[in-house]
């Protein structure tokens, strides 16, 4: 048997068990067994395949920014953030859809979790929302755009997983996800401007009550400075930045502001474990899949279809990769995605000398884009869960965003240069740029 045919019974096998309501992992693990009966490869040999895709000391990051979001939201601290975002932006027409946009790029940066995004945002703005007369589908809907600023700007999830299976710098990636990411916070409030309800309109926040807000906010708005701070000084790896952001909610933020939360330590502990379990083992049984991929040589297959058609010229090899991966993102989630075709996304990377970060950026806006769109779209199927509507209706109210992200997705490929230019001026590293031979500044490549 071919080993094209193998791998559309693979994938054909997966998609259907997909398609029943089977696990992603186990959907994933399902292909693998299939492709294993075909072959030559040994049972043991996927076992090993599976635990070498865990077995990275990067991926500890993941935990611990989990359990940052877990003990955020249930803290009981929250709400201060919520109020400085409408300090800042409540008396703006929709102004309460516009603190949306504004808690999201706020609290993204404390949780690096689409899903934690979803669930926290929820229960402090959805309800508020509705008595103020916003529809439901068009709440789901913003809520649901809005958790993906979490897929950009650091401490991505993410951005961890790309930067450990594709071997690119986390910290540029980190650094790279902020233009984009801001790009959908502040593009979604000039729709919410000017194409949302108009909601209850508020007086402008006084300097005073603004800064009452900031001072309420200011211990958990520390988390990010904490985290970008210490990666962008090389004071500790983004595993470590996630400890010390743990360390300094469990001992300042919740003795000072939520002290009767400490007896629920514990529930939030075992609570984020049980939620890391979930993308741990999607991403073993995604390598083992990735793998078999790589060993029937699909990801060549697909490369050279892809520069047959589009030579070494960057901007279209990236074009491609998005059009595959926001077709693949509708029904695969973003981390067994990426862990699958990181053969292929080397391997086009390398044919058109694309810079690892730009490239990277570039996917995870596209598979942060998936998250919203049909038939799957984890993001707003939780967000219509949580707010009490159809999946159907807040599709069509999420419509019009798409708009946001696709010209944030055109602007991160076609100017790499604004989108590598800050982490080459704080980590030039990152990006490939070496010391020059003069001995001063930095030499980067074009």
């Amino acid at each position: 048997m071919s080993n094209t045919t193998i791998l559309i019974m693979m994938t054909a096998l997966f998609l259907t068990f997909g398609y029943l309501g089977v696990p992603v992992a186990f959907s994933l693990m399902a292909g693998v067994l299939l492709g294993t009966v075909f072959t030559t490869v040994s049972f043991p040999t996927i076992i090993q395949k599976m635990f070498d895709g865990i077995d990275s000391e990067a991926l500890l990051a993941i935990p611990f920014f989990l359990l940052v979001g877990e003990l955020m939201g249930s803290a009981n601290v929250v709400q201060r953030i919520v109020n400085l975002s409408l300090a800042m932006v409540g008396h703006i027409r929709g102004g309460l859809s516009q603190s949306v946009a504004v808690f999201s790029m706020f609290f993204s940066e404390m949780s690096g979790s689409t899903t934690a995004d979803v669930a926290v945002m929820t229960r402090a703005l959805g309800d508020p929302m509705k008595k103020e007369g916003y529809s439901p589908p068009f709440i789901a809907a913003l809520i649901a755009a809005a958790s993906t600023i979490a897929a950009l700007v650091p401490p991505s999830i993410t951005a961890v997983v790309y930067g450990a299976v594709g071997n690119v710098s986390i910290a540029g990636l980190f650094m790279a996800g902020i233009v984009p990411g801001l790009m959908i916070g502040f593009g979604l409030m000039v729709y919410c401007y000017f194409f949302g309800p108009a909601g209850m309109r508020r007086p402008r926040a006084t300097f005073g009550q603004f800064t009452d807000a900031v001072k309420e906010a200011a211990l958990p708005l520390m988390i990010p400075v904490i985290l970008l701070g210490g990666i962008l000084t090389g004071w500790f790896t983004p595993t470590e930045a996630g400890v010390v952001a743990v360390s300094w909610i469990l001992l300042v933020i919740i003795p000072i502001l939520a002290r009767g939360h400490i007896r629920r330590l514990p529930y939030d502990f075992c609570h984020a474990g049980l939620i890391y379990s979930l993308p741990l083992i999607t991403i073993a049984a995604a390598s083992a899949f990735g793998w078999m991929l790589a060993y029937l040589h699909g990801a060549a297959l697909i490369s050279d279809w892809i520069t047959g058609i589009c030579g070494n010229n960057p901007g279209m090899i990236m074009l491609m990769l998005v059009l595959l991966f926001t077709i693949i993102g509708d029904f695969i989630e973003p981390v067994p995605t990426i862990i699958i075709f990181m053969p292929l996304v080397n391997s086009l990377t390398e044919a058109g000398n694309i810079n690892p970060v730009h490239m990277g950026v570039v996917l995870i806006a596209t598979l942060a884009f998936g998250l919203i769109t049909p038939p799957y779209g984890l993001v707003l199927l939780m967000a219509s869960k949580f707010v009490g509507v159809k999946f159907s209706a807040a599709l069509r109210a999420a419509l019009p965003i798409y708009v946001v992200f696709l010209v944030t997705i055109g602007f991160t490929i076609f100017f790499p240069k604004v989108v590598l230019w800050l982490p080459k001026q704080v980590i030039p590293e990152s990006v490939g740029c070496f010391k020059s031979p003069g001995g001063t500044g930095y030499v980067c490549p074009q």
